[in-house]
């Protein structure tokens, strides 16, 4: 089992998204699979775990840009299955290993500021709290409806889970 549990609040604060995932696995994986700037290759830019779980269901992503250190960028598009493209670029804030990382996203559609955490609960078991701040309560409010943010941050760390948890298996079989 991936995952044992899975919430997203927007009740806490109306001008927040609070996304949580607990994974049956290590703190250090969870975060590795998170921050890993290797590519897949030399010749394919994309990020060698990002491109496996970033984005909601039926989305995919392709990385021009990622460097993971405080200043650094990652710009990316999200490909959705209609054929439309959305551009996004996040900036690193703060990072520090294996306990949290905090980026801005800064596109002309859509601004927002995440902390994301790393909690070991256990040996093996690890709470991931992805807690996205936007200007005012309508601007979250428009998020959610026009891009399903708060379904899309569940889903994205579902995807997680899955991915996370292929991860153990394949270090298990090993």
């Amino acid at each position: 089992m991936a995952a044992r549990n899975s919430s997203v609040d927007l009740d806490r604060d109306p001008k927040t998204i609070v996304a949580t995932h607990e994974f049956e696995a290590s703190r250090a994986l969870v975060f590795d699979v998170w921050t890993d700037p290797r590519p897949l290759s030399p010749r394919h830019l994309a990020h060698k775990h990002l491109t496996q779980w970033w984005c909601p269901d039926g989305l995919t992503t392709t990385t021009s840009r990622f460097d993971m250190k405080v200043g650094g960028a990652w710009r990316f598009v999200v490909h959705g299955p209609d054929g439309r493209n959305h551009e996004h670029r996040i900036t690193f804030d703060k990072i520090v290993a294996p306990d949290l990382i905090r980026y801005h996203h800064d596109v002309e559609t859509v601004q927002f500021r995440t902390t994301v955490t790393f909690e070991e609960l256990e040996r093996n078991l690890t709470r991931v709290t992805l807690h996205a701040t936007f200007p005012s309560a309508a601007e979250r409010d428009r998020v959610v409806k026009e891009y399903g943010a708060a379904e899309g941050a569940k889903q994205t760390l579902s995807r997680l889970a899955d991915y996370v948890a292929t991860r153990t298996a394949n270090k298990q079989s090993a």
